[in-house]
C-alpha cells in the first residue's frame, strides 16, 4: 500500500501524499485503502470549487445556453475545455474507469471516515488565465495544435503503462521534456499549483492529513510544503498587455489608410484593393465555416461579416456565423445529453450540433485571421506597386 505514497512529518503534523494517475482504477482503490487505514483528520483533493461541483453535481450541459456562450466570447474556451476533457475521458473509458475517479473516491472516503474535506487546488479559471498570459504567440499556436491533435489520436495506453507514469523518476523525466517544449507553461501549470496545493495541505485542519494528488505534483509539494506561500500572489490575475490591443488596431488603421489614399490618388486602384480585402477575408472566413459543415446561411454570414469585423478588433466573424448556425440549427436536448460521448471522436465533434457551432465560431475566426494577413499583404503589395 506504500507504493506511490509519500509521508512527511512537519511541525507536529503528518502529511500523507498519494500520487495518482487521474484515469487509473488502481489509484482510486489505493485512495480508498489509505484513507480507511489512516483515518485522517482531513482529506485534501486536487480540486477547486468549480471542478468539485462538476464532479458532485454531474454534467450541466443541458443547462448551457449556446447563444449566450457565443455572446460572452467563450466559444473558444469551451471548445478547448471539451477537447482536453475528451482526451482524458477517452483514456479513462479505454481502461474501464471514470476520469477523476480517485478524486471522487477521496470525497466519498472523507465523508465515510468523518474527515474534513479540503478543496486544495487553485481556481481553474485563474490557472488558465495565468497559463495564457505566460505564452507567446508561438507557444499558444503550438499548444493549441498539440492539444487538438491529441484529442483525435488513436494511440492506446494500457493500465500497466499508466501505473508506470506514477513512478516519480518517470514523472520528473516527463516534466523535463515538458519544460523544454513549453518553458513558460510549466510555471503556472505545475510550479505555482505545487505552491498553492502545498499551502492548502499544510494548513488543513488536524494532525494527520491525506492528500490525493496527481503524481506530477508530489515532488514539488514535498519541497514547497516546507515554506510559507503567498496565496494572494498565486491567485492574482496578471494584467493584460496593451501590445496586442495596439497591434490589433494598428493593422486595420493602416489597411484603411492605404485604401483611402488609393481611392484619392487612383480610384481604380482603391477599388481593386477593396475587392481584394473582401475576397481574402470573406472567402477564408466562409471556408472555415464550410469546413465545420455550417448551414449555407452561416457560411454566407461569415463571408459578409469578415471584411468588416477584421477591421474592428472588438468584433469577430465567427460570432456572426456561430449565432446564425445556433438560430438555424439550434441544438436539441439530445445534443447536450450526448455531448460528453460525442467529443471522443472527430466524427462526433462534427455530428453534434453544440460542438459544430463551436467549431464554426473557431474556424471562421481562424479563416478571418489568415485572410487579414494575406489580404493585408496583397494590399501593401498593390500600394507599393502603384505609389
Amino acid at each position: 500500500m506504500e507504493e506511490n505514497i509519500t509521508r512527511i512529518h512537519l511541525d507536529g503534523k503528518e502529511y500523507i501524499l498519494i500520487g495518482t494517475a487521474h484515469v487509473s482504477k488502481h489509484s482510486a482503490q489505493q485512495v480508498k485503502e489509505v484513507i480507511e487505514a489512516e483515518r485522517p483528520d482531513s482529506v485534501c483533493v486536487e480540486l477547486d470549487e468549480q471542478r468539485y461541483k462538476a464532479i458532485t453535481e454531474g454534467s450541466k450541459w443541458k443547462e448551457m445556453d449556446i447563444i449566450q456562450v457565443i455572446k460572452e466570447k467563450k466559444a473558444s474556451l469551451l471548445l478547448m475545455n471539451l477537447a482536453i476533457s475528451s482526451f482524458q475521458n477517452r483514456i479513462a473509458k479505454q481502461l474501464g474507469n471514470k476520469a477523476g475517479q480517485e478524486m471522487i473516491q477521496g470525497i466519498e472516503s472523507a465523508k465515510e471516515t468523518g474527515a474534513k474535506l479540503v478543496l486544495a487546488d487553485r481556481n481553474i479559471q485563474i490557472t488558465f488565465s495565468r497559463i495564457w498570459g505566460n505564452l507567446g504567440l508561438k507557444g499558444k499556436s503550438i499548444l493549441l495544435s498539440q492539444v487538438i491533435a491529441s484529442i483525435f489520436s488513436k494511440e492506446s495506453i494500457t493500465e500497466e503503462e499508466m501505473e508506470k507514469m506514477k513512478n516519480q523518476d518517470t514523472i520528473n523525466a516527463l516534466l523535463t521534456e515538458f519544460t523544454e517544449a513549453f518553458p513558460r507553461l510549466k510555471t503556472p501549470l505545475i510550479d505555482e499549483r505545487d505552491q498553492y496545493l502545498a499551502q492548502k495541505i499544510k494548513h488543513a485542519p488536524g494532525e494527520k492529513i491525506v492528500a490525493v494528488l496527481g503524481a506530477a505534483h508530489v515532488p514539488g509539494i514535498k519541497e514547497e510544503i516546507k515554506k510559507e506561500q503567498d496565496l494572494a500572489k498565486l491567485t492574482a490575475i496578471p494584467p493584460k498587455s496593451n501590445l496586442p490591443k495596439i497591434i490589433g488596431w494598428s493593422i486595420p488603421v493602416m489597411i484603411l489608410a492605404m485604401i483611402a489614399y488609393s481611392f484619392f490618388m487612383n480610384p481604380a486602384a482603391g477599388l481593386d484593393q477593396s475587392i481584394s480585402w473582401i475576397l481574402w477575408t470573406g472567402s477564408l472566413s466562409a471556408l472555415g465555416a464550410a469546413l465545420a459543415m455550417g448551414h449555407p446561411l452561416s457560411i454566407l454570414a461569415a463571408f459578409v461579416a469578415a471584411p468588416i469585423t477584421t477591421l474592428n478588433p472588438v468584433l469577430a466573424a465567427g460570432w456572426f456565423s456561430g449565432l446564425a448556425q445556433a438560430y438555424l440549427r439550434r441544438p436539441s436536448v439530445q445534443d447536450f445529453h450526448t455531448l460528453s460521448e460525442d467529443v471522443f471522436s472527430l466524427k462526433g465533434f462534427w455530428r453534434n450540433k453544440v460542438t459544430r457551432i463551436l467549431l464554426i465560431v473557431v474556424l471562421t475566426n481562424l479563416g478571418g485571421t489568415l485572410g487579414t494577413f494575406l489580404g493585408g499583404a496583397d494590399i501593401i503589395k498593390g500600394f507599393l506597386e502603384n505609389f
